[in-house]
C-alpha cells in the first residue's frame, strides 16, 4: 500500500511524454515562449525542420536566404522586442555562416540562441560530409556553447541556453545537436533554468559604493553622464531620466545607448565617440565627475586612453565585472543591474541645475551647428546630403520609427540625426561593425514590433552584402522600408583614404547595379531620388505605404562625416572639417 509520502513525491514529478529529440527541441522552444525563429534547412538539422512543419500553427519558421541573415534577423527581433532571438542552421557551412552574427551579438550583448545540426555521434571527428567543429569555432564569440550528443541532454541544455542568453549581461548561445540525438527518443519533461552553479549574472550592489557615488555627484561642479545600451537592457530608462533631471546633469549617449533617452530632452547633449557631437566629446576632458552608465568605454568612444578624462573622477555603473577597469580606471565601481543601482542612488541625490555648465555645452553646440550641422541639414549645394534624408524620415515618421542602420558613413549620420521618443528604436551593429547587418536585422525588428514603422538605412556597399534577403521580405510580405544612400563608394573607407591616404581611393569605388530594378524583381515598390525637390514627397510616400518599400537616394559622393576624432587621437582633438 502506497504511503502518503510516496503519493506526494509522485505528484512532484513533472509530466513526461515519449517523443523524439527533434520534437523535444520544439517543445523546449515553445516552453521558452518562442513564437518565431529564423533559419535555413539542411541534412543535419532536417529532423528539427520536419517537426517545425508539424508545429507551424504554434511556431513560425522564417526561411532566410543565408544563415548570416538568420542571425541578424534574430538580433533585430531581440533588440526591439526585448526577447531572446532564435536562429537555426545545419552543420558545416550552415553553422559557420552563423559565426559573424554570433560575434556581432557577443560584442553588442544581444540575447540570441542558435541551434545547429551536427553529424551523428559516431561520425564526430571523422571529417564526415559537412562536419565542422562549430563548438571550437564559436567558443570565442559566444557567451556559452554546448554540443548535445545524446537525446537525454536536450531539455536541460536548452533550458540552460535560454537562461544564459537572457540573464545578466545578455549574449549569444549556440547549441549543436548531433543527428542521432534528434532521431532518438526520450521521456520528455521541461523545467526552466533558474540558476547555474558558479554563475552570478547580477552582482549584488555595494551600498557603500552607491553612497560614495552620490556624495561625489552631489559635490561635483561639472558632472557629466555617458550612458550606453546597459540602460536599455536593464530597462532603466525611467531611472536615467530621473537622475539626469534631479541632478541637472548633461547626458550623452553611445551609439547603442541612443533612444534610451528622448533625443530632444533638454539635458540630452548628443553622441560621444569618433563621429559624435563636438560638445560632449570636448567637454569629456573638462568635466570633474564622469558618470558612465551601462557602457564599456569602447575605443571609438574614448579615443586615446592616455588623455581621456584624466581630470575627472570616474563612476562606473556596470553589470559585468569584467568591464570595470578594463579600459578606463574607475574611482568608484557600482556593480549591479542598472535599474536596481540607479533606484538605490536616486534618493541620495540632491537637486541641482548646473546652469553655467549647461551653457558651456550650448556654446560648443553652436560652434558645431555653424561649422557642420547647418550645411548638412540645410545644404545650399545641389547634391543631396545624407543628413537631410534622415531629417525627412524623422518628419514623415513623426520621430516614432525604429531606425535600423548598417555600417559606415550613413550609420554615423543616422545616429547623429535620427530623432527618437521611444526606447529600443535604434538598432545597429556597434562593436563589430558588420556591413550587411541592416537588411536582415530590419526584417527581425519588424517582426518583433509589427505595430511600429521600421526603416532600414543602408549604404550601397553594405546593401549588396545581404541583398538576397529581399527574397525573405518578398516571401513573408514583411512591410519594412529600405533606404539606400548611394554615393557610389565604400564611403567611410573612402573618407579615411581622402583624409589620411592622400585621396588614393584603393578598392572603394563601386560600379553598382540598378537597385530599383532588383527591388522590383522582388515585387517591392521602388523609387529613385536624385534631386532635392523630389525627396520630401518620396519619403512621405514610402512611410505611408502599408507594404515593403525601397527608396534609393543618390547622395554626394564625397560627403564626409564630421565631426571626427582621428584614430588614436584625444577626444579634445575632434575635427570639425
Amino acid at each position: 500500500m502506497e504511503t502518503l509520502r510516496e503519493k506526494k513525491e509522485e505528484t512532484k514529478k513533472p509530466t513526461t511524454i515519449r517523443i523524439s529529440g527533434a520534437e523535444a527541441i520544439i517543445h523546449c522552444l515553445l516552453a521558452e515562449g518562442v513564437d518565431i525563429l529564423y533559419g535555413y534547412p539542411g541534412g543535419a538539422i532536417m529532423p528539427v525542420h520536419d517537426e517545425l512543419y508539424k508545429f507551424q500553427d504554434k511556431l513560425t519558421h522564417i526561411l532566410t536566404r543565408h544563415e548570416q541573415g538568420a542571425t541578424h534577423a534574430a538580433q533585430g527581433y531581440a533588440r526591439v522586442s526585448g526577447k531572446v532571438g532564435v536562429a537555426i542552421a545545419t552543420s558545416g557551412p550552415g553553422a559557420t555562416n552563423l559565426v559573424t552574427g554570433l560575434a556581432d551579438a557577443q560584442i553588442d550583448s544581444t540575447p540570441i540562441v542558435c541551434i545547429t545540426g551536427q553529424v551523428p555521434r559516431h561520425l564526430l571527428g571523422s571529417d564526415a560530409f559537412q562536419e565542422t567543429d562549430i563548438i571550437g569555432i564559436s567558443t570565442p564569440v559566444t557567451k556559452w556553447n554546448h554540443q548535445i550528443t545524446t537525446v537525454e541532454e536536450i531539455p536541460e541544455v536548452m533550458a540552460k541556453a535560454f537562461y544564459l542568453a537572457k540573464s545578466g549581461r545578455p549574449g549569444p548561445v549556440l547549441v549543436d545537436i548531433t543527428k542521432n540525438a534528434q532521431f532518438d527518443e526520450l521521456d520528455f519533461s521541461y523545467e526552466h533554468c533558474t540558476g547555474v552553479r558558479s554563475y552570478k549574472p547580477v552582482p549584488q550592489p555595494n551600498l557603500e559604493a552607491i553612497d560614495t557615488a552620490a556624495k561625489l555627484i552631489n559635490s561635483a561642479k561639472k558632472p557629466f553622464i555617458v550612458f550606453g545600451q546597459g540602460v536599455i537592457l536593464g530597462e532603466a530608462e525611467e531611472q536615467l531620466r530621473a537622475l539626469v533631471e534631479k541632478a541637472g546633469i548633461p547626458a550623452a549617449w553611445t551609439i547603442l545607448g541612443l533612444s534610451a533617452m528622448d533625443t530632444d530632452h533638454p539635458l540630452n547633449v548628443g553622441m560621444v565617440g569618433m563621429h559624435g557631437n563636438y560638445a560632449p566629446n570636448v567637454l569629456t576632458n573638462e568635466c570633474d565627475v564622469l558618470v558612465a552608465i551601462g557602457m564599456r568605454f569602447d575605443d571609438r568612444v574614448t579615443g586615446s586612453l592616455d588623455t581621456y578624462a584624466k581630470q575627472a573622477k570616474v563612476i562606473h555603473f556596470e553589470i559585468d565585472p569584467a568591464e570595470i577597469n578594463k579600459n578606463v580606471t574607475a574611482d568608484i565601481a557600482v556593480l549591479g543591474d542598472s535599474k536596481e543601482t540607479l533606484n538605490l542612488l536616486l534618493p541620495k541625490i540632491k537637486e541641482n541645475k548646473h546652469e553655467e555648465w549647461h551653457n558651456t555645452f550650448k556654446e560648443k553646440y553652436k560652434i558645431e551647428y555653424d561649422a557642420v550641422i547647418k550645411d548638412e541639414l540645410h545644404p545650399t549645394k545641389d547634391g543631396l546630403t545624407m543628413a537631410e534624408v534622415i531629417k525627412e524620415i524623422n518628419l514623415a515618421s513623426e520621430h516614432k520609427a525604429v531606425i535600423v542602420s548598417d555600417v559606415g558613413q550613413h550609420q554615423m549620420i543616422a545616429c547623429r540625426y535620427s530623432k527618437f521618443k521611444q526606447s529600443k528604436s535604434n538598432i545597429t551593429s556597434g562593436g563589430l561593425g558588420t556591413m550587411g547587418f541592416a537588411l536582415p536585422a530590419a526584417i527581425g525588428a519588424k517582426m518583433g514590433a509589427m505595430d511600429r514603422e521600421v526603416v532600414a538605412i543602408i549604404g550601397d556597399g553594405g546593401y549588396q552584402m545581404t541583398i538576397q534577403e529581399l527574397g525573405t521580405i518578398y516571401q513573408n510580405k514583411t512591410p519594412v522600408k529600405i533606404v539606400v544612400l548611394n554615393n557610389g563608394h565604400l564611403g567611410m573607407v573612402r573618407q579615411w583614404q581622402e583624409l589620411f591616404f592622400e585621396s588614393r581611393y584603393a578598392s572603394t569605388v563601386l560600379s553598382n547595379p540598378d537597385f530599383v530594378k532588383i527591388a522590383q524583381g522582388y515585387d517591392i515598390a521602388s523609387k529613385r531620388v536624385s534631386e532635392r525637390k523630389d525627396l520630401k514627397a518620396s519619403v512621405e510616400e514610402m512611410i505611408a505605404s502599408k507594404e515593403a518599400y525601397f527608396l534609393e537616394v543618390k547622395v554626394e559622393k564625397e560627403d564626409n562625416v564630421f565631426p571626427m576624432i582621428p584614430s588614436g587621437a584625444s577626444v579634445s582633438d575632434i575635427r570639425l572639417k
